[in-house]
Parts: structure tokens; sequence; C-alpha cells
């Protein structure tokens, strides 16, 4: 973490260098706006799923409550149907055969009337209740059909299996006392239980089938449930509609299946099934309700949730930025005359006095103002006098030494010129002269104090010339000159004092084989220079006294040579420049200077 803190604050993007007012800005988001925000979603999200929650539970038992009914009501025709199907004596009535009408008609006034007419009241949902048979000596009337061959096409009748079937079957089924042709069909209107009377082996001459139908007015009732607030369908085993509340479901004319309805993409499908082993042991009760009316009652309270966090959101912002207001115009007045006090004007603030922080600064401000106008002409402007004399003193300095540096120089290349011309008697010396004249003349002209490294190295060559025609043999150089450095600007004649020793006190203690090594390179914001000589090298009190010449301070005099070039490089660069020198008796001499490379100094 301290690592990251130190690079942020490195890259000017750590907490200090951040504006206060977005600072402020920083807080509100972080500390208010989002924290309500989040909040407020994070409420309004679980409400929603508690609510949706609770109304998909609440609707769940509801749709059990009308499975259950469905059933109670279907449990009171089976119990009809069980007394129908163990009743002896009418089984054996059934199975009797009449000579004459009116014994049949007796036998249905004796016991037939009274027992179907006994359990209509005793069970409301049962609507009516019908015996079918093929025993011809029976009239077909009264709750007695005949059970014909159209009778055993229709669909009711064939879902009871074959002859010797018990099973007992709950369908849908026209109504006896209302047949209305709809379409190519007759319109399905009711649902029956239907059951064959075949318990008692003895009498099974002819074939009974009771049919048993329900109220659909109580069918309705129980699916008109108020709890469930969308649509319920009874689906039958074979995946089709056999009942729903839905209007617009057209399943009393049609097999509709269920699979085959579209709903809403936000619907909900909410399914219960009934107990195995019963008679609707593969039918299912299902609900369609629509996210809508599930969230209906969170519609409700959903804009006082609005309401309350506009009024959380709006009342904080309006002090955040009321109070952040106060302190950032403050400030920015204080920092305004601040930056005016570092053009020179001496301006106190004009505001309204205030008890804060701000308000003490402020105060303090002023009392600092008036205090620098009333010193500055006694304090800043003397010492303003003293840099600029001081500064004088150091250019005259300068100038004395640069003049001391001229004589040094060409006193060396003349001597060399004409030892060399007595000895050797040639008049090879027009080159060397011309080479001495080019020294000579950059010598006597100071008006650019700084010179490119191209230009210093044209002096350079011009010296090594010379200092070769002098040696003949004895003498070889090797030049290495970074071409980026060739533009970069150094104090003129900084490299060739160094050059001249390499020859003079170097070079010229060898017999033979003298060699010097010159290397120009920039590197880092340095030029740096390094010349290497296999002359006679110096003593340790010799380097001892050079390096000293660092730490001591400039003064005027008849000094020349290293000195000279290490006095010059203090007064421009100050400490800024570097400077090493390693030698040693009889293996030769290294300098190595470094100076910066962005930095020009005219005086």
């Amino acid at each position: 973490m301290a690592m990251i803190a130190k690079w942020l604050n490195g890259n000017k993007i750590g907490i200090h260098h951040i504006r206060l007012r977005n600072k402020m800005m920083i807080v509100y988001i972080f500390c208010v706006f989002l924290p309500i925000l989040i909040t407020n979603i994070v409420f309004y999200q679980v409400t929603s799923e508690n609510v949706k929650r609770q109304n998909l539970e609440d609707t769940t038992r509801a749709l059990e409550q009308i499975k259950n009914q469905l059933l109670t009501e279907l449990d009171g025709a089976i119990n009809v149907s069980s007394g129908f199907f163990t009743d002896n004596k009418l089984n054996e009535l059934l199975e009797n055969e009449y000579k004459r009408p009116a014994d049949y008609i007796e036998a249905y006034d004796s016991y037939f009337r009274r027992i179907l007419n006994s359990y209509t009241p005793i069970y409301a949902s049962v609507q009516n209740i019908k015996i079918y048979l093929d025993n011809p000596t029976l009239l077909h009337s009264g709750g007695i059909g005949y059970l014909s061959p159209e009778i055993k096409e229709s669909e009711w009748y064939l879902a009871l299996g074959g002859p010797s079937s018990n099973a007992t079957a709950f369908v849908r089924s026209p109504r006896e006392d209302l047949l209305i042709a709809s379409g190519e069909g007759v319109a399905v209107d009711t649902f029956s239980l239907v059951r064959r009377m075949n318990y008692f082996d003895s009498l099974n001459n002819w074939e009974k089938v009771l049919k048993i139908e329900l109220k659909m007015s109580s069918i309705h009732t129980i699916f008109s449930n108020l709890n469930v607030q969308g649509n319920v369908y009874l689906v039958n085993g074979e995946g089709e509609v056999a009942y729903s509340n839905n209007t617009e479901t057209d399943w009393f004319t049609v097999r509709q299946p269920f699979d085959q309805l579209r709903f809403p993409s936000d619907s909900v499908l909410l399914r219960t099934s009934y107990p195995a082993g019963s008679l609707l042991g593969d039918w299912q009760m299902i609900a369609v309700v629509s996210e809508k009316d599930i969230f209906s009652e969170l519609r409700k309270s959903r804009e006082f949730v609005y309401w309350m966090s506009g009024i959380n959101l709006i009342v904080p912002t309006l002090i955040i930025g009321w109070i952040a207001r106060s302190i950032t115009a403050r400030l920015g007045n204080i920092l305004r005359y601040m930056k005016r006090v570092k053009n020179q004007h001496f301006d106190t603030m004009h505001q309204e006095e205030s008890n804060d922080e701000i308000g003490q600064l402020t105060g303090e401000f002023n009392r600092m103002t008036l205090q620098i106008r009333s010193l500055i002409n006694d304090v800043y402007v003397a010492d303003i006098r003293q840099k600029s004399l001081e500064l004088e003193r150091r250019k005259a300095q300068l100038n004395a030494l640069q003049s001391q540096i001229n004589p040094h120089f060409l006193f060396n290349a003349l001597e060399t010129i004409r030892m060399r011309s007595v000895i050797k008697k040639e008049t090879e010396t027009a080159k060397i002269i011309h080479n001495m004249a080019k020294l000579f003349r950059s010598a006597l002209t100071w008006k650019r104090d700084m010179v490119t490294v191209r230009e210093e190295l044209e002096f350079v060559n011009c010296f090594l010339e010379i200092q070769q025609y002098r040696f003949g043999d004895r003498l070889t150089f090797d030049l290495d000159v970074d071409p980026a450095a060739g533009e970069l600007l150094i104090p003129k004649f900084i490299y060739l004092p160094f050059v001249e020793n390499a020859c003079i006190h170097g070079v010229e203690q060898v017999k033979k084989g003298g060699h010097i090594d010159l290397r120009i390179y920039s590197e880092e914001g340095m030029v740096h220079f390094s010349i290497q000589d296999n002359g006679g090298g110096m003593p340790p009190e010799q380097m001892d006294k050079i390096r000293s010449y660092l730490a001591e301070e400039e003064e005027l005099g008849e000094r020349i040579g290293v000195q000279n070039v290490i006095y010059r490089l203090k007064l421009i660069y100050g400490q800024e420049f570097q400077f090493d020198i390693d030698s040693e008796a009889g293996h030769g001499t290294s300098v190595r200077i470094g100076i910066p490379v962005a930095r020009s100094m005219n005086f």
C-alpha cells in the first residue's frame, strides 16, 4: 500500500493533488449519493422479492384451495355413485325384465323415484343423475336412459374402457337437459362422473352405466376464488384445458392443449397436481399470474419510495453544495491574492470577517502582506543590489580567468613550432602555422563563451596536429565522438587544457609509442568528456592537489591550465558538473568531465 501511495504521489494523482472542490464532490458521491442510491435500490429489490414471494405463496395456497374444493365436490359425486353401485335392490330392479310397462312404472314409483331423488338435496354439487342400460323392458325416462349405439360412441362412455372395466371416469360431457349445437359438435357444458354398475356378479345380465353430472355453478364458484390474481386452468391427463376462468380461452367448444396457449412474457406459471391414485391423479391445476398483478401492491408504495429517495438526495446535496461553495470560494480568493503577491502585488483582501479557519487565514494573510510591503524597500531592494554587485564581480572574475588561459596556449603552440622549425628546417610548417592561426583567432575572440562540441573539437584537432608535427611518430591519437553530442553547448576551451597536458606532460616523457584516447558522448542529460594517455603519469600528491581545486573558493590570480578550467566550471555550473582524475606514475593519466547539456551561460 505504501508503494502504491508513493507511486500515486509521484504521478500527481494522490489525494493531495486533487482540488478541494473535487474532493468535496468525491465525499458527496461516495458518502452521500451512492450510499443513499444503493440503499434505496437494495431496499426496493428486497421489498420486491418479498412481495413477489409472498404473493406467489398466497396464490399457491389459493390454487391449493381451489384444487381441494374441486376434489371435495368430486368426492360428493363419488359417494353418490358408491350408493348406486352397492345398492342391491336397485341393481335387481334394473336387471328385472318387465312384461308390462305398468309393472315397470310400479317398480319405478315404489323405489326408483325415491332413490333417485334422495341424493340431490344432500349433495348440492350434483345436478343430474342418470343410469344408462340396454334392458329393453324399461321405459327410458326419469333418470333411466337407453344405452344405445350412439351413446356407446360418445366420449364419456369410451372413457370407461371395455365392458369388463371397473374404472371410474371424470369427464366433460353435454348436459342431459341442455344440448346446444355449436359449430361442428355439441357444446360441452358440464363435468360428469361415470362408472359401470357391475358390483354384483349375479346381476350383470344387462350393461349398466351410471352418469352423475355436477353443477357448473358450483364449479364456477370454486374457480372464481378472489385470492388468485390471474387465470386458473384445469388441465386433464391429455394436457388439454378442461376448464378455465379465462373467458378469452375457448376451452368449452374445442379441445385446447394447454401447451399451445400463448401468455405475456412476464407471466408466472404456478402448478399443483392431484394426489396419485385419486380420480384426478394425472390432472393439474395451473395458475397463470402476471408479474404486473404480483407487484400491484408494491406499485402503490413505489411513489413513496421515490419521494423519500429524492428528499434524501436533494437536501444533503443542497447543504453540501452550500458549505463547499463557502469553503472553495474563499480559498480561491486567497489563492488569487497569493498569486498576486508572487508577481509583487502586495494587496490586502477585502471580504466579510468570519471566525472560522478560513477567516483567520485571511486575517493572517493581510497582516503578512502589510509586513512584506513595509520591509520590501529595506530588505528586498538592498538584497537585489547586493546580488547584482556579486554577479558583476563573478563576471569580471570569469573574464579575468579566461584572459589568463589564452597566452598560455599561444605560448606553448608557438614554442612547439619554433623548436620544430629549428631542428627540421622544413617548409611544411605552413599547415601548422594555419592551425596556429585558427587557435590564435579563437583565443582572442570571446564574444561567445559557449561553443558547440563540434567547434571545440576543431580546436582540439588543430592542437593535436601541431603536437603530432612536433613529436612525429612518438604520438598517435584516437577520437571517438558521438554525433548526437556535436551540437550541444559547452564552455569554450574547456577540453583543450587537458589535451595539452596529455601531450606536454604525458607523451613528452615517453621516448616512443605515445598514445592519446579521447571520447565525447551524451548520456542522461550530461555531456561526458574523457581523455587518457600512456605517458609518465603523476604522483598521488599531485592528484590530491588537483582534486582540492574542487573545494577551494575562486580567486583571481595567475592560475592557468587545469585549475583555471575547474574554476570556470564552478563559476558556470556550481555543483552540477562532474570531474574525476586518475593517474599513476609511469602508467599514464585519465581525466573525466561531465557537464549538463540543456544549459548555456553568457557573460
